[in-house]
């Protein structure tokens, strides 16, 4: 598990001209009152995710399932991680199973273990997972992937707190948590037959929304300061002093598709690239430094000046048909993301004649 990422003071970049010296020194923050207490191991404080943590706070010493939902890299095993930490399962195991990765053959069996003998190969009798995490929290990373047959037995681990290892008739208790996450529309595969309906109601008892990076670019700043003292102690560039005020403007302007994940692996990247004290633009990848206005969030303002009400006005022309496009022109869900009411978002695809664009 890493380390505490706001127990260490993360150096600003003026701090990497001046104090070169002091970069190992450690010391507590400040504590904010209305911080989160399960933000401890969070960098950021943006609104929708000071009220995420809120909410770990007040769900983490119980033993009701969480469902995290989020998109890919936002962080939701950092809240999995924190709903363990803050209640009386701390001291026992966190154990994290990404349901994506493991062959569908073998997921039963690293799940729930197997008897010797169960299956070709099994020459010897396996612990699984879930007596792995016994009496701590059991993360299922990518539920959604899931196969049908497996998601019976976690129903039954769910409701009577019992399983069956693999090729053994013997039942075993299970005193775990269990933590959920997945990036896809589990009501939308419950309807398209791909999840089960009582699972899914089983697992959602609470849910934790992780919000996208682009949705909290206040963060961002914190985060490249963070991901840069990282990377310089992990590559050795110590020479690197800091982010140009031109560089930062195309990290806080852009998408983040890949999120939190993304963030920091560009940041490395330029560490190891950047050929001067400070990165550049030169040092971002092409995706970044050469997007057009409708994959960012925001646009710097050219040299030569430009026509504010055109540039406004294609800039929300950008977001309204992002919005339809990823809501499949649902009217009701594309409001919600913009933040708009259903009548007012109508009004203003009519007025901009705004369509659909053809297959």
């Amino acid at each position: 598990m890493n380390s505490p990422i706001l127990s260490i003071r993360v150096p600003a970049p003026e701090d990497f001209e001046t104090r070169e010296s002091g970069l190992h020194r450690v010391s507590v923050l400040p504590r904010i009152n209305h911080r989160p207490a399960a933000m401890r191991d969070v960098v950021g404080s943006s609104e929708r995710l000071t009220e995420v943590f809120e909410m770990v706070d007040r769900v983490a010493d119980t033993s009701c399932t969480v469902l995290v939902t989020g998109e890919s890299g936002t962080g939701k095993e950092l809240v999995a991680r924190a709903l363990h930490q803050g209640g009386s399962r701390a001291k026992e195991p966190f154990v994290a199973v990404n349901c994506g990765a493991i062959p569908e053959n073998l997921l039963e069996s690293e799940l729930f273990g197997h008897a010797r003998g169960a299956f070709t190969g099994a020459h010897a009798t396996k612990t699984g997972r879930v007596a792995a995490a016994e009496g701590g929290t059991l993360f299922l990373d990518e539920i959604g992937e899931l196969p049908l047959g497996l998601q019976v037995k976690l129903l039954r681990l769910l409701q009577a707190h019992e399983y069956s290892p693999v090729g053994d008739m013997r039942v075993y208790k299970a005193n775990v948590r269990i933590v959920a996450a997945t990036n896809i529309d589990l009501e939308q595969a419950v309807h398209e037959s791909t999840f089960r309906e009582d699972l899914y109601y089983r697992l959602n008892v609470v849910q934790l929304h992780m919000p996208p990076l682009r949705a909290r670019l206040e963060d961002i700043s914190p985060l490249v300061r963070h991901f840069l003292y990282k990377a310089r102690e992990k590559t050795g560039r110590m020479d690197i002093l800091g982010v140009s005020r031109e560089a930062m403007e195309l990290l806080v302007t852009w998408q983040w598709p890949g999120n939190v994940r993304e963030l920091e692996n560009t940041i490395e990247r330029a560490v190891l690239l950047c050929g001067t004290s400070k990165i550049g633009p030169e040092d971002l990848p092409p995706r970044v430094r050469g997007a057009t206005t409708e994959n960012r969030v925001g646009a710097a303002l050219p040299q030569t000046g430009l026509d504010l009400r055109t540039a406004v006005e294609d800039f929300e022309n950008g977001l309204i048909r992002q919005a339809l496009d990823r809501t499949g022109w649902n009217k009701n869900q594309a409001a919600k993301l913009l933040g708009l009411n259903r009548t007012t978002l109508v009004e203003m695809i009519k007025r901009k004649r705004i369509v659909a664009k053809a297959a």
